[in-house]
């Protein structure tokens, strides 16, 4: 943990300049998940030419490389300059109903980088905070993380204990921050439907959730201003009551503002990921 805390000291730009090395090392050297990459491109942006998915894929090594920098670097940022590098729009709109005694989900995607957008959640926010998360096999790298994640306060909690205490959430309101695009195993009840023009299985914990105990459900919409710089956006994506909701709503349109914000910046998303595996 001591290594890690000395390298998030440097300047941001120094950090940076580890990383180019390793976009290099990760574009032209080990070509990482090359392969897996392209698959997904292909099949998600079938109108583009091969140039054109290539310049993405090129772009994504890069911000894929920059996330390392930066999310070590929040283990040390300050306040001031995390607030300068990192802006939230509509955070009294996640706010209000939590403070009105109702908790509120916020549903994200894996849009680069979306540890800040849990930090970030965290430091603006004016009500408790919990982040839903999937344990990490290594217990260093998982402790690294859930201080990583708590760095402006929240609170973390692995996805099996949350099950155990999501009723909780009647007596105590919070905010909770779902990654919900992960592809859930197939032990898993899981919701199959089309995302980015392949068939994608999805978890349905926060369709279940809000429904059964009436919640509101933000979207977070991620944007890179520059390197090193965000704008998050809580988009409001359902509310109560659900008398005469369709079946699986809530996820659709999910996956319908995950699908949008892809769109807008498509080296964004976590393209590595075997995220079409059925």
């Amino acid at each position: 943990m001591f290594f890690f805390r000395l390298l998030s000291r440097l300047p941001l730009s120094i950090l940076y300049l580890l990383t180019d090395f390793l976009y290099l090392i990760a574009r032209f050297v080990i070509r990482y998940r090359k392969k897996v990459i392209d698959e997904n491109l292909f099949h998600a942006f079938p109108e583009l030419s091969d140039i054109e998915r290539k310049k993405i894929r090129n772009r994504f090594y890069r911000n894929f490389t920059d996330t390392f920098a930066e999310t070590i670097k929040l283990l040390t940022i300050s306040e001031e300059e995390f607030r300068r590098r990192f802006v939230i729009v509509n955070q009294p709109d996640l706010d209000q109903p939590v403070k009105n005694g109702v908790s509120s989900l916020m549903m994200a995607g894996h849009i680069f980088n979306w540890e800040w957008g849990v930090v970030g959640t965290n430091l603006y926010t004016e009500v408790p905070v919990e982040t839903v998360y999937l344990k990490v096999n290594n217990p260093f790298f998982n402790e690294l993380m859930k201080k990583i994640r708590t760095r402006f306060g929240g609170f973390v909690t692995e996805k099996k204990e949350f099950r155990r205490g999501m009723l909780t959430l009647g007596r105590d309101p919070r905010i909770v921050l779902l990654g919900s695009d992960q592809r859930p195993p197939s032990s898993e009840n899981r919701y199959q439907r089309e995302f980015l023009n392949r068939p994608a299985v999805f978890f349905e914990g926060a369709e279940f959730l809000s429904k059964k105990m009436n919640l509101h459900v933000h979207y977070g919409k991620m944007i890179k201003v520059k390197r090193g710089h965000y704008r998050y956006e809580y988009v409001p994506m359902a509310s109560p009551p659900y008398d005469g909701e369709k079946p699986h709503s809530i996820t659709d349109r999910f996956c319908e503002m995950l699908e949008e914000n892809i769109r807008e910046q498509p080296d964004m998303y976590l393209w590595s990921h075997k995220r079409w595996k059925i």
